[in-house]
């Protein structure tokens, strides 16, 4: 094509070329239908995996496959808690013990807590 054949026309947007003379792959139509109520079809090659969900074509919400197995629930791990990741560490027996010589040292009086200015002044 010449120069003066392109001028004016936006390349970026416009394909100049055709689907003549192409043989495209065996399709199939798939239905889905989400929780409000839509239904579509989606085209998807005959050899295709069909995914469980796809997103709603008009609310956005995730749709599922009509008369097909739902999507497989993923396991999770259970939240490990403070507590949880401590006794992997020590025995009960042992926090016990650490906790009683804590106790003995601040009953002592042998640690040196620093009050802060305003704490003495409530209780004067």
């Amino acid at each position: 094509m010449s120069e003066r054949a392109l001028r004016g026309t936006r390349l970026v947007v416009t394909s100049y070329e055709t689907d003549r003379g192409i043989d495209l792959a065996p399709r199939q139509a798939v239905e889905y239908a989400c929780q409000n109520g839509h239904r579509f079809e989606m085209p998807f090659s005959v050899e295709a995996e069909i995914p469980p969900e796809w997103e709603c074509k008009v609310c956005g919400t995730q749709a599922l496959l009509v008369d097909g197995d739902g999507p497989e629930e993923k396991k999770g791990k259970p939240a490990r808690t403070h507590w949880d990741m401590l006794m992997e560490r020590r025995t009960r027996e042992e926090l016990e013990e650490v906790l009683e010589e804590r106790l003995a040292v601040l009953r002592s009086g042998a640690m040196n807590i620093a009050v802060h200015p305003r704490d003495s002044r409530k209780s004067a």
